[in-house]
């Protein structure tokens, strides 16, 4: 079959791979419908972190279940399925606790050993606590749905969570540090799901600004740094916001993020820290800061989300603003790269 594989910074390519096939029992293969690239994978293509020449690609997709192993028993052959871009039980106490990201049996696609989402099948371990299947299935789901439902598989999932994580209840007003499609998932899940008020987009960019308006960003403010800072104390009387969504990760967002917190407020932080920022604890401390951060437990939302679109009530399907067939991999990560795209879809 074939896969996308990294070479080095800046390189990535399309080449056959051995098929995806079952291993353990407990395994699913899923033949990939779509895929997409996450703004995480570029930190590798531009050499900020090292991979292994010929890993393998991606960690979100949707697709058909094509084989089944002798445990599984909630996933049949022909199921639309969703992926998490991490693989769980959901059945170890830390994914009882709703924090399927800290399975003790989970894994991350794309990592050594295992199959990547941006390729023609994946072998899904742990099928029955990771995959979700869609209601209806592929006869029952228009392909117009594809992208929304791409979408939970990560960044929709990723920007909620950050909204969850800062504590976003019904009138609250919340800044999300980050125009990227966690951020603009953040702007969604905390207008559509948690029913904040008002929202402060921190974008200076229009196409990315005027998604986030669509998804009920109510201010849109271009400045970074301390003038970001003193814009959002400007609209809030000099108080700042309650609520903050961290979804970049480097110490100038982090900055930012405890820069703009009302006194005791909480900032939600689901950016990956890889160029490791060094958080100075006296200023949250100073100011009574509630800091809550980790990596999206996708698989606790997925059933709620994939209801919600095919129910025509959340779409974030928009966050993809280039299509490319999978063999167009290397356009899409340079595009994303130069952000020429916010993301891309692969099919």
């Amino acid at each position: 079959m074939r896969a996308a594989l990294y070479l080095s910074a800046g390189n990535v390519i399309v080449d056959d791979v051995p098929d995806a096939s079952l291993s353990q029992p407990t395994d699913a293969v899923v033949r990939v419908l779509r895929s997409c690239v996450c703004g995480s994978d570029l930190w590798s293509y531009r050499g900020v972190i090292n991979r292994a020449e010929r890993s393998r690609l991606g960690h979100e997709f949707i697709g058909l279940v094509e084989e089944v192993g002798s445990e599984v028993s909630t996933l049949r052959v022909g199921d639309l399925v969703v992926a998490p871009f991490m693989w769980s039980d959901n059945t170890c106490p830390a994914c009882v606790d709703g924090i399927q990201s800290s399975c003790s049996n989970g894994g991350t696609f794309g990592a050594p050993g295992t199959d990547g989402g941006q390729g023609e099948a994946v072998r899904v371990p742990q099928a029955d606590g990771t995959l979700v299947a869609v209601p209806g299935g592929v006869s029952g789901v228009d392909e117009s749905l594809y992208a929304a439902l791409l979408a939970t598989s990560d960044v929709m999932a990723t920007g909620l969570h950050g909204a969850v994580l800062a504590g976003v209840t019904e009138g609250s007003a919340v800044a999300v540090i980050g125009d990227g499609a966690v951020g603009l998932c953040a702007v969604l899940g905390a207008k559509a799901i948690l029913g904040a008020e008002r929202i402060f987009l921190m974008s200076r960019h229009e196409d990315r600004a005027a998604i986030g308006r669509s998804f009920g960003a109510t201010d849109v403010i271009a400045e970074r740094g301390d003038e970001g800072i003193a814009a959002v104390r400007e609209r809030t009387g000099g108080l700042g916001v309650r609520h903050v969504v961290e979804a970049v990760g480097t110490p100038e967002s982090w900055s930012m993020a405890v820069g703009m917190a009302r006194e005791g407020g909480s900032i939600g932080a689901v950016g990956i820290p890889h160029t490791a920022p060094n958080l100075p604890l006296f200023q949250p401390l100073s100011h009574h800061l509630s800091l809550n951060l980790g990596i999206a437990p996708v698989r606790r939302y997925l059933p709620d989300l994939v209801s919600r679109i095919t129910a025509g009530t959340l779409d974030p399907g928009s966050v993809f603003d280039t299509t490319l067939p999978l063999a167009d991999v290397a356009q899409g990560y340079a595009a994303m790269s130069a952000r020429e795209s916010i993301k891309v879809m692969l099919k």
